[in-house]
């Protein structure tokens, strides 16, 4: 399991492949512990699942991803990073926000 702070943490760690893979990793265990917890307590069909997810198929999710990669180069409070590691990171991050 990973906790928000953790995934928060290794997100803004991402800078060359292994961090980014490690950030993937901990993504993905954040899905699975949102998962397991919607099964055992479900939240509002309407919002966000229990770790902050708003999407619980692939293909939702990544729709997300890339409609947030889009939508975030007109951001005025965000930058995009110089280093594309990082920034493929954001692109996933945001898309477990993004509706």
């Amino acid at each position: 399991m990973t906790t928000h702070s953790e995934l928060l943490a290794t997100l803004e760690n991402v800078g060359d492949e292994p961090s980014f893979v490690a950030f993937v990793n901990a993504l993905g265990r954040d899905r699975l512990d949102e998962a397991q917890k919607e099964r055992n307590n479900p939240s509002a069909a309407w919002g966000a699942g229990a770790n902050g997810w708003e999407h619980s198929s692939i293909d939702s999710y990544l729709f997300a991803s890339v409609a947030w990669a889009e939508v975030s180069l007109r951001l005025p409070d965000y930058t995009v990073p110089e280093n594309p590691w990082r920034r493929c990171a954001d692109i996933l991050y945001f898309g477990k926000l993004y509706q």
